[in-house]
């Protein structure tokens, strides 16, 4: 338990870029139509399942060109 009490600096500030970026991605998923590889239910799943790396993976290699 004294870890997770020691660790708390550390964790809230990764938390909430975590949910920050999560939350970002996916509304650009729901928005946007057009994606360079996949289809819209493909990133929802990636942007939620696989936590903070895949909302920068789909911002580096998922999002299409704005219309």
């Amino acid at each position: 338990m004294d870890f997770i009490k020691d660790s708390l600096p550390l964790l809230i500030p990764l938390i909430v870029v975590e949910l920050g970026l999560a939350i970002t991605a996916l509304i650009h998923v729901l928005k946007h139509p057009h994606y360079r590889f996949g289809n819209k239910i493909m990133w929802v799943f990636i942007v939620l399942l696989v936590q903070i790396i895949g909302p920068i993976v789909y911002f580096v290699f998922g999002r299409g060109d704005e219309q």
